[in-house]
């Protein structure tokens, strides 16, 4: 990698913010850092704070929402940046936009800039599509003609030519970001930000955003910084990725190994317990006590403790039981699979198979292999039934939510989805006969 090569560079970026009111609070505070800042010296509340862990409540009223952050980007690249929600993404979006500034590092660019963090963001809602074309145009650098020499291309891109002379407070969500999208993209910018702001849009925008982002990195050689939760999207359009976690960088590599990265990350939920607040019967002579998902998918790598899962991976359910009654027999259990309508999709059952499963005198763990999870993407809800000696002990509805992601299913590139597809993938041949 040359010199020249590289448009884009982040060099130790850190961000802190004070959690509760604006400014430090006290005067003390104000006074420590002004005496500092006069000296020369670093801001001394820098020095202190915890990590972003939303889940925990933490001791400091200082946190940092991005911590020690490097990384480079190529001119024609399109870095894909995935983590939880919370991880920093925004932050170091809005950083790189230049609308906050970072509590320590520095951020070096070349060229111009165009960002798309939030819907609406630089519309003003009294003034028509058309005007807020020129105006952000402007934002962003543009002269008057450049902006009048691609407006039929941008009112065509973004589909909104009978509004585009109604004021932008009119607009849906959906329109917004449909306006925004083409007005950034059309005024090639060297350097294109986007935010998760397009999973606003309808399956057919969304699919002519990533088309034309494709175009601008591998056709117009600019640079994309594309922030998704869609994984299919971030493979199909990103060439390098980085996974942020707390506010730290975790990863900074090859697209593939990163979502595989990423999605061995711990969920909030992925170890909540069994939710017992859900609807529950049975003679309670043993009970479910907990679970825990993992599986393995292409590189054959374990992750587990998960609560998402990729279509066709290799899945495996523990189920930990509690034996009230401390005999030792034989037991059956099923797991009904529903999607978000309640409607039962499918099942696993040692019922059919005729796996023995017995219960151990105290506690046991059950394992369900599922080597062909074929869900397509989209959430579900797992039921449990437990039965000894045809007497149901426990069964819990709903007891936990599993999110399925899209994959290469079928091996060919094309992701298959829920929408008309219905909730489970078969693999078939066709041929003419």
């Amino acid at each position: 990698m040359t010199k020249d090569d590289i448009i884009l560079k982040v060099e130790n970026v850190s961000k802190q913010y004070r959690l509760g009111l604006v400014g430090t609070g006290t005067i003390s505070h104000d006074l420590n850092r002004f005496f500092a800042k006069i000296r020369g010296k670093e801001d001394p509340y820098l020095k202190i704070g915890e990590s972003n862990d939303r889940s925990t409540k933490g001791t400091s009223e200082y946190v940092w929402a991005l911590k020690h952050i490097n990384f480079e980007v190529k001119r024609g690249e399109v870095l894909g940046i995935i983590g939880k929600n919370g991880a920093g993404k925004s932050t170091l979006l809005k950083i790189l936009s230049k609308v906050t500034a970072p509590s320590t590092g520095a951020i070096k660019s070349k060229g111009r800039i165009a960002s798309l963090l939030e819907v609406g963001t630089g519309f003003h809602p009294e003034m028509t599509g058309k005007e807020n074309i020129f105006l952000n145009g402007a934002i962003l650098g543009m002269t008057k003609k450049e902006i009048t020499s691609k407006l039929h291309e941008i009112i065509e891109f973004s589909g909104c030519e009978r509004y585009i002379d109604t004021p932008v407070k009119r607009y849906s969500s959906g329109m917004k970001v449909r306006l925004a999208f083409a007005v950034a993209a059309f005024l090639e910018p060297d350097i294109l930000i986007v935010d998760e702001v397009l999973a606003v849009g309808d399956a057919e925008f969304q699919k002519k955003a990533i088309g034309k982002m494709q175009d601008i990195s591998s056709q117009g050689g600019r640079t994309v910084l594309f922030v998704s939760h869609d994984m299919a999207a971030i493979q199909s359009l990103c060439s390098k990725l980085i996974v942020l976690e707390n506010g730290r960088l975790i990863y900074n590599g090859k697209v593939k190994d990163g979502i595989i990265n990423y999605l061995s990350i711990k969920s909030d939920v992925s170890k909540t317990r069994l939710l017992y607040h859900k609807k529950r019967s049975g003679s309670r002579t043993a009970l479910f006590s907990d679970y825990n998902f993992s599986y393995k998918y292409e590189n054959n790598l374990l992750i587990e403790g998960v609560n998402q899962i990729p279509s066709g991976a290799l899945v495996y359910l523990d189920l930990v039981l509690v034996n009230k009654t401390k005999l030792e027999r034989d037991i059956s259990i099923t797991i009904i699979v529903q999607n978000v309508s309640g409607v039962p999709i499918t099942s696993y059952s040692n019922i059919f198979t005729l796996n023995n499963l017995y219960l151990k005198k105290d506690k046991c763990k059950v394992r369900f292999e599922i080597d062909d999870f074929n869900l397509t993407s989209g959430e579900y809800f797992f039921t449990v039934v437990g039965f000894d000696n045809q007497n149901k002990f426990d069964e819990i509805e709903n007891c936990f939510k599993v999110d399925v992601l899209e994959s290469n299913y079928f091996g060919t590139g094309k992701y298959p989805k829920q929408k008309r597809l219905g909730n489970v993938l078969s693999k078939s041949k066709q041929y003419n006969i």
